[in-house]
C-alpha cells in the first residue's frame, strides 16, 4: 500500500519534534497505521537551516501555499501559529480536499467554527489533540473514551508557565516578577509572557475542552480571564496555612441556566489531585455522570510531547481515509446538526465559594460590622482567620518617639482578617466587596480569589 504524504508547515520546535518522531518510530507507527506516512514537502522561512535536518529526501522551500495546494499532499500538518496566515492556509488545505492536524489552539478557540465547518462541508478531517495540553490525549478521551457520560464540569492546569511559576512561589516563597524572571531563563516562559500568566493561553485551551464537553459551539470571546500577575505571595502561604493550595485553572460546568467557561487563579484543597500538580506539568479533570472523575496528568509543552499528539493525529488520519465522512468521530464529540445554543454564563452569575483578605483597623466592632454586611449580601461564612500586621504609619510613629501616648499608637494598630465563605454568586461578592473597601476602618483594597472543591 502506499504511503501516505504529509506536507509540514513550520519547522520549530514542534515541527522538528514531529520529524524526529515520525523518522525515528518509522517501523511501529507504521504497524499502527497501517501504512508508512511520508513528509514529502516542508514549508519554513530558513530554507538552508531546514535541510540540514531533513537531508534532500523532502521538498523544502518558503512558499506555504505550494504546499497546501500540492496535488499529492493528502495530509497537512499546521504548526506556524499564529491567526491571520495560519486561518489562510488551513482553509486552503480544507478547500483542496486535504485533512489537516494543527497544535495551533489560539486559531482554532477563534475560528474553530468556521473551520470545523468548512471541513465537514469537504469531507475532510481536522485533527487537534496537539492544541491542548501537549502530549496528553485529553481530546481523544473526551471525545471517543467518554461518550457514554453527561459530562458535568471539566477543571485544569493547562498552562505549564503558570504552574512552574507558582509552584515556585509556594516552595520557595518568592515574589511573582522573581520566579518569572527565572521562568523566563529556563525557557518555560516567553520574552513576552503575557498569554501565559494573563491565562489567555488557557482560555485558548479551556474554549476548545467545553466545546467537547458540552457541545457548544467554540466561544472563546465569552471566557473569563483572570491571570496570576497580581498574585501575591503573602496569599499562597496563607492559602497553604488554611490547607489549600493556589492553581491557576481553567473551568467549565455545566449549570441549569448555561456554561460556566472561566480562567483564573483558585484554592483547591491541598489533599486534591490537582493540588499536587507541580511544576509545569498539567492536568485535567473531567467529572462525567457515568464514570465520576477521571485525571489526565502529563507534560503539557516541550518538543516531543507536542509531537507525541501529532503524530498520533497523522495515525488517526490515516486509519481513517478510507471511511464513510459520515460516520467518523465528529471534530467537536457531538454530530455538527446537533450542536447546542446553550448560553455562557457572565462572570457574575458563576457560583463558588471565595476567599476574601483585607486589612482593618484592629477596634471593637470591626468584625461585626464586616459579617453583618456579608450576611445582607447573601454571604455565609465557613471560617475566618485574624492576624495582627503592621502599618506603615505604625513603624513611622515607633521610630519617631518611644515616648508617644500608648492610645495614639494603639489607633494605628492594624488586622489582616481571612474570610473563607460558603458558595455565593459572584454578583453578590462584588457587590459586598465593593461595600466593605467604603468602610472607614478599612485599610486596604480586598484581595479576592475563589475556590474550588472539584468534589
Amino acid at each position: 500500500m502506499e504511503s501516505i504524504k504529509v506536507g509540514l508547515l513550520g519547522l520549530g520546535v514542534v515541527g522538528g519534534g514531529t520529524w524526529k518522531v515520525l523518522a525515528r518510530n518509522a517501523q511501529e507507527i507504521a504497524r499502527r497505521a497501517g501504512r508508512t506516512i511520508e513528509v514529502t514537502r516542508v514549508a519554513v522561512r530558513d530554507v538552508a537551516k531546514a535541510r540540514m535536518l531533513l537531508g534532500d529526501t523532502v521538498a523544502v522551500g518558503a512558499d506555504p501555499y505550494a504546499v497546501v495546494t500540492d496535488p499529492s499532499i493528502e495530509i497537512v500538518v499546521e504548526l506556524i501559529g499564529g491567526e491571520t496566515l495560519a486561518r489562510e492556509l488551513v482553509l486552503q488545505a480544507i478547500a483542496n480536499g486535504k485533512h489537516v492536524v494543527t497544535a495551533n489552539k489560539a486559531l482554532l478557540a477563534k475560528h474553530g467554527s468556521e473551520i470545523f465547518e468548512a471541513a465537514s462541508a469537504r469531507g475532510v478531517i481536522v485533527a487537534f489533540e496537539a492544541a491542548v495540553a501537549g502530549g496528553i490525549p485529553i481530546i481523544k478521551a473526551m471525545r471517543e473514551g467518554l461518550t457514554a457520560n453527561r459530562i458535568e464540569w471539566v477543571a485544569g492546569i493547562i498552562n505549564g508557565t503558570t504552574n512552574f511559576i507558582l509552584s515556585e512561589m509556594r516552595a520557595r516563597g518568592l515574589p511573582f516578577e522573581t520566579v518569572l524572571a527565572e521562568a523566563q531563563k529556563l525557557g518555560y516562559a516567553e520574552a513576552d509572557p503575557t498569554f501565559d500568566i494573563e491565562g489567555v493561553d488557557a482560555a485558548h485551551k479551556l474554549t476548545l475542552l467545553a466545546s467537547l464537553a458540552f457541545g457548544i459551539p467554540v466561544q472563546f470571546e465569552k471566557a473569563y480571564i483572570e491571570g496570576i500577575s497580581k498574585l501575591a505571595a503573602e496569599d499562597i502561604k496563607l492559602a497553604e496555612r488554611l490547607g489549600y493550595r493556589i492553581k491557576l485553572l481553567g473551568i467549565t460546568k455545566r449549570r441549569p441556566q448555561g456554561i460556566e467557561l472561566r480562567v483564573h487563579p483558585a484554592l483547591v484543597p491541598i489533599k486534591s489531585m490537582l493540588a499536587n500538580v507541580e511544576g509545569a506539568m498539567n492536568a485535567v479533570l473531567v467529572k462525567g455522570d457515568a464514570v465520576g472523575q477521571t485525571l489526565y496528568y502529563g507534560k503539557g509543552a516541550g518538543e516531543e510531547p507536542t509531537a507525541s499528539a501529532v503524530v498520533a493525529d497523522l495515525v488517526d488520519v490515516t486509519r481513517l481515509l478510507t471511511s464513510d465522512p459520515e460516520h467518523r468521530v465528529p471534530h467537536l464529540a457531538f454530530q455538527p446538526d446537533a450542536m447546542a445554543d446553550t448560553p455562557i454564563l457572565s462572570i457574575d452569575d458563576v457560583i463558588t465559594s471565595y476567599y476574601l483578605r483585607l486589612t482593618v483597623a484592629d477596634q471593637p466592632g470591626v468584625l461585626a460590622d464586616l459579617t453583618r454586611l456579608l450576611a445582607d449580601s447573601g454571604i455565609s461564612i465557613g471560617s475566618m482567620i485574624q492576624q495582627p500586621t503592621e502599618t506603615a504609619s505604625e513603624s513611622a510613629s515607633t521610630s519617631v518617639s518611644t515616648s508617644a501616648n500608648s492610645n495614639a499608637s494603639a489607633s494605628v494598630h492594624s488586622a489582616d482578617l481571612i474570610f473563607l465563605t460558603h458558595e455565593a454568586l459572584e454578583r453578590n461578592v462584588n457587590k459586598a466587596i465593593a461595600a466593605i473597601e467604603a468602610l472607614p476602618f478599612v485599610r486596604s483594597r480586598v484581595t479576592r480569589l475563589r475556590m474550588e472543591s472539584l468534589a
